[in-house]
């Protein structure tokens, strides 16, 4: 099976609009909102930090060598972009009174601007999102790009994972990482733990993209039909839509609930009636890679269709665009500029 990208639909339509995106670091730039601030006192210590060109896992492991901890005791709430100026918490769990001396860490494109302690756990996904600033150079053909922007500020953009969930790059135009999935599917044996939990990572949400993608091609994108799986907006709930009423058709509109799709593992859809049916026949076209994600023991998730970016401003001069937005936690900032421009790679990659 050939796992391609570039057929996924467009909730508006293909942007007439171009450019480039990540000239330089500076130019993608993302803060994590953790929602909420360590106390100042507790065993864990949580590191402000400021990186570029570096990617997440590499500065956790060079913290845990500075620190003289194992690389157990680092932790973060979320992965960052390698190729972007970043701002993060890193956890570091350390029991007792003494502070470690921050400033004897020396690593290029890394500093660290607050430490402070806390009484819990910095753990992977609990953050309440994160908001980006992002600039595109070298705009053309932006004449409807104010429209675009105005009617997804309403409407929301399909909730995709984006290319750097797939490795994408310009020697790997599809990702690399698929081009892993694809070999492990071909029974392949992928040692290294890290490129075998990347390639994983990547095929299940390949196919999440594909159900989303069928949605919009068969013209259900804005549809709940009966059976769907509802989220309730800012947690990981969700319940089944068994009528479909004005009730719940209101709920949508105020963005109460939010329609879902398979993140597939082993077990049954939690879907039912015409949702069920409809994910069944997009997943039966997928077989090889629905076995495989099955035989790896994950479970049945669901994630939300849609994506909605809050506070979204932007200005639009000459031949630059340079807009601002905040998404939650897991959420792709590339998912929602594809929407908008046809971009091309400024980085090194």
């Amino acid at each position: 099976m050939n796992l391609t990208t570039d057929h996924w639909q467009y909730l508006l339509s293909a942007p007439n609009a171009t450019g480039t995106l990540k000239s330089s670091p500076d130019d993608f730039i993302v803060k994590e909102e953790l929602g909420y601030q360590p106390i100042g006192e507790g065993e864990h210590i949580y590191l402000w930090i400021e990186k570029n060109e570096l990617n997440t896992a590499f500065v956790a492991e060079a913290i845990a060598k500075y620190a003289q901890l194992p690389l157990r005791a680092v932790s973060y709430a979320g992965r960052k972009d390698k190729h972007a100026k970043t701002y993060q918490w890193i956890g570091v769990h350390k029991p007792g009174k003494e502070d470690i001396d921050w400033q004897g860490l020396h690593l290029d494109g890394l500093q660290i601007l607050e430490a402070k302690r806390h009484n819990k756990k910095l753990r992977t996904g609990v953050l309440k999102g994160n908001h980006f600033t992002i600039t595109l150079r070298d705009i053309k053909n932006a004449e409807d790009l104010p429209d675009r922007i105005a009617k997804i500020t309403q409407t929301g953009v399909p909730n995709y994972f984006g290319e750097q969930r797939f490795g994408s790059s310009r020697h790997h135009p599809q990702g690399g990482n698929l081009a892993l999935a694809e070999m492990m599917m071909g029974g392949e044996t992928i040692r290294n733990r890290n490129k075998r939990s990347m390639a994983i990572s990547a095929l299940r949400s390949w196919l999440f993209n594909e159900f989303v993608s069928k949605r919009l091609e068969h013209g259900i994108f804005d549809t709940v039909l009966e059976g769907d799986a509802m989220q309730l907006s800012g947690s990981n709930s969700f319940f089944t839509a068994d009528v479909v009423d004005e009730h719940l058709l209101s709920r949508v509109e105020q963005r109460d609930v939010i329609v879902t799709a398979p993140m597939w593992g082993e077990g049954p859809l939690q879907s039912k009636e015409a949702a069920k049916d409809f994910e069944t026949q997009c997943a039966g076209s997928y077989s090889d890679l629905t076995n495989t994600l099955e035989a790896l023991k994950l479970s049945q998730e669901r994630r939300a269709i849609r994506l909605y970016a809050s506070n979204l401003d932007f200005t639009l001069a000459d031949d630059t665009l340079t807009i601002s937005f905040s998404l939650p936690s897991g959420a792709f900032a590339t998912s929602v500029l594809r929407e908008l421009i046809t971009t091309q790679s400024g980085d090194r990659e």
